[in-house]
């Protein structure tokens, strides 16, 4: 009888916002099986910790200094694809700026809390999406820009 050994999944958060990284940092790290092994307040800065620390998935947010998301999300996917969840106050569902994500290649798409939502359901929700996105095998191959089949 083989025993395994369960590993927790490990999550990167890119926020400009120091608040929304300490309060996503503190909430996730309260589920079972989830363990933020880092944060970054930008593009760049996430670019080096992708690669030290290997997460398995990336919360990231749509309006940062230096690079907005969308823009790193698609050079993300080219060199180094992995499950990204957006998470952002400008994604409302259906959105423009939620499809050019999904478009990007985040596997979800989801709004930040706000006065409607509180913060412990909105961190119980990212949790349960993160431990989707950590199932998920992204190859760069599925990162190509999709092409339609009409003339």
């Amino acid at each position: 009888m083989a025993i395994t050994l369960k590993t927790k999944i490990k999550v990167l958060i890119v926020d400009d916002s120091a608040i929304v990284r300490k309060v996503l940092s503190r909430q996730l790290n309260q589920h079972r099986g989830i363990e933020v092994i880092g944060t970054a307040p930008d593009p760049y800065v996430a670019r080096d910790k992708i690669v030290a620390l290997e997460p398995d998935v990336l919360t990231l947010d749509v309006e940062m200094p230096r690079m907005d998301g969308i823009t790193f999300l698609r050079k993300l996917m080219k060199s180094h694809p992995m499950p990204v969840i957006v998470l952002s106050s400008l994604t409302p569902k259906g959105g423009k700026t939620a499809m050019e994500a999904l478009a990007a290649g985040a596997v979800e798409v989801m709004s930040k809390p706000g006065p409607a939502y509180s913060v412990g359901d909105a961190c119980n929700a990212l949790a349960e999406k993160i431990k989707t996105a950590s199932r998920i095998r992204i190859n760069k191959r599925a990162t190509v820009q999709h092409q339609s089949n009409t003339p």
